[in-house]
């Protein structure tokens, strides 16, 4: 059987998407492997030396140091196209898929394509970030034709300070994320660990929750057509 192998572009400061999605692949040992590169991201912010870490050219270059080996599809692991604007991530992907001819995405399509799978028209936020950066994502759903019935946010600027978020801070904005009664919860960061507590929280609040790092996962073995259902990460990475 082939192995197949993914791809990931990931902010440089981020802690928790390497080590989530090697657990979450346990069940895929010996058919899937993931590979890693990284760009210079330190902070989240509505700033220019913030946007500029997000240019294209360094995310090519990562992108183009992956497909140096025999990968499959490369995915960016990161949510920056929340609030700036999903034709980045769109565009992004065309520029990769020109340069290496592989199969691309992004976590922030994934979560689109998730609320479209599911039929979820009403979110609720969860985030790590300060309330600029959450308002012009909430603005950015509502672009996309969803409803964003409320968002709660940490306020955290440095991606280390949001590597280093409690598990009872995430249930904290994941109880005021659902006070709304949305359709779901989405928690956008890949260097949040709300992808531990997803079980946990689903089975208190009785709402899904789309956790970024999860999602990710499940769309970069979706789109090289190795996936399959998981159990113990909660509602969406238990459905086919």
């Amino acid at each position: 059987m082939k192995t197949v192998r993914i791809g990931h572009v990931t902010p440089s400061s981020n802690i928790w998407l390497e080590p989530l999605t090697y657990a979450m692949n346990r069940p895929f040992d010996g058919r899937v492997t993931h590979h890693f590169s990284r760009i210079r991201v330190t902070h989240l912010a509505l700033e220019s030396s913030s946007e500029a870490q997000f240019q294209l050219e360094p995310m090519l270059a990562g992108a183009r140091l992956l497909a140096d080996a025999p990968i499959d599809a490369i995915v960016w692991n990161g949510t920056s196209a929340s609030w700036r604007g999903l034709e980045n991530d769109h565009m992004l992907c065309d520029a990769i898929r020109n340069q290496t001819g592989l199969t691309v995405s992004t976590s922030t399509i994934a979560f689109y394509k998730t609320f479209s799978e599911f039929g979820w028209k009403k979110i609720g936020l969860a985030l790590p970030y300060t309330s600029d950066v959450a308002a012009d994502i909430a603005r950015e759903y509502g672009r996309q034709g969803l409803t964003v019935t409320g968002r709660a946010q940490l306020g955290i600027r440095e991606n280390v300070g949001i590597g280093a978020a409690s598990p009872d801070d995430i249930r904290r904005i994941l109880r005021e994320a659902a006070a709304g009664k949305p359709d779901c919860i989405a928690v956008v960061c890949t260097n949040f660990n709300a992808t531990e507590l997803v079980e946990e929280m689903e089975a208190e609040l009785g709402i899904p929750i789309v956790d970024s790092i999860a999602i990710t996962f499940r769309e970069a073995l979706k789109i090289t057509d190795a996936w399959a259902p998981i159990a113990g990460w909660g509602k969406v990475l238990a459905s086919a």
